[in-house]
């Protein structure tokens, strides 16, 4: 198994119980297809530097996980028909730094 991390970025005019459910929603969906999420993190409402389908802003979610191809193949394969997902973005990595979160909003 291999070490991924997905970001995926969400409209910007979502429910509060809507991210929530999609948070749970592709948590569930990366256990289920013979993967383990690590670290889930939420960035929050960010601005983009360019507009995605007439966005200026999005809720990032990040999930860092070990998985395999199957894995990778469901969640791309879901975000794509996802019209709540505007963009979603897939890395493999060899190690993951599950301690550091670099947009953790100071409290």
């Amino acid at each position: 198994m291999a070490f991924y991390e997905n970001t995926l970025i969400l409209r910007q005019d979502l429910e509060e119980k809507k991210l929530k459910d999609l948070k749970e929603k592709y948590n569930e969906l990366i256990n289920s297809s013979s993967g383990k999420v690590m670290k889930i993190e939420e960035w929050g409402l960010l601005n983009l530097t360019k507009k995605i389908k007439k966005f200026n802003k999005g809720f990032f979610i990040h999930y860092k996980f070990e998985g395999n191809n199957l894995t990778v193949n469901e969640i791309d394969k879901k975000a794509n028909l996802d019209n709540s997902i505007i963009r979603s973005l897939i890395v493999k990595y060899k190690k993951l730094d599950t301690k550091n979160e670099f947009f953790k909003k100071p409290k």
